[in-house]
């Protein structure tokens, strides 16, 4: 069974409206069937993408307390040692994982905890695989920590995304693997990790949220 986010109706209101509009154009007005039916093809086959990319889809968690697994589906394009000026403020290990078009965008808890920190963040939107748009587009800025230490994560806007959900509030329990957001079309995540957190992946690495192991805290 198809399940989607509830967070999208509206977006998925609008784009179904805008596409019947279009469809009602293309066979009303464009006398060509040649060109006509395969149009209005294209205008259904992309309705029904719009719905498919708004679903959340049923994991199988591997995280835990002291197992950080992937935020988002995507591919690592970032491993390395960063300063996080925001809340932890030293030295970490970032991980960046890019979402293109085609990934699910449904977001999930990497570990166990409890919300430490949460901070939206207006901005731009710039191309989200460019270095700069961890701080210049829009995004939001979670902490999740433990006894084990304490993780900070943004959901990083792209070119095409203008809305980032985040269910978030300090205090909060999380629970590693439970939907706690979306990012809509294009975007990235960036995971800042204890530096002392034995990475898992490298850049390149596809992930599945929920099942990719990224790290395991000491």
């Amino acid at each position: 069974m198809l399940v989607i986010d509830k967070d999208c109706y509206g977006t998925i209101a609008v784009a179904w409206a805008i596409c019947l509009v279009l469809l009602a154009l293309d066979l009303c007005f464009i006398p060509w069937k040649w060109l006509s039916i395969p149009l209005a093809v294209f205008i259904v086959v992309f309705m029904f993408f719009v719905m498919w990319f708004h679903r959340i889809p049923k994991r199988k968690t591997a995280g835990s307390d002291t197992v950080v697994t992937a935020v988002a589906d995507g591919k690592i394009v970032i491993v390395e040692k960063a300063f996080e000026p925001e809340f932890i403020k030293k030295e970490c290990m970032k991980v960046s994982i890019y979402m293109n078009f085609f990934d699910v965008h449904a977001n999930f808890w990497p570990v166990d905890g409890e919300v430490k920190y949460f901070k939206y963040h207006e901005g731009k939107y710039l191309m989200a695989f460019y270095p700069k748009s961890s701080e210049l587009n829009e995004h939001s800025s979670v902490a999740v920590g433990n006894s084990h230490g304490d993780i900070l994560f943004k959901q990083i806007a792209g070119t095409f995304a203008r809305r980032i959900v985040t269910h978030a509030e300090p205090g909060q329990k999380c629970k590693a693997g439970e939907q706690f957001g979306i990012i809509k079309f294009g975007s990235r995540i960036d995971m800042y990790l204890p530096v002392d957190a034995e990475i898992k992946v490298k850049p390149g690495d596809l992930t599945v949220a929920c099942e990719t192991v990224i790290a395991t805290l000491r």
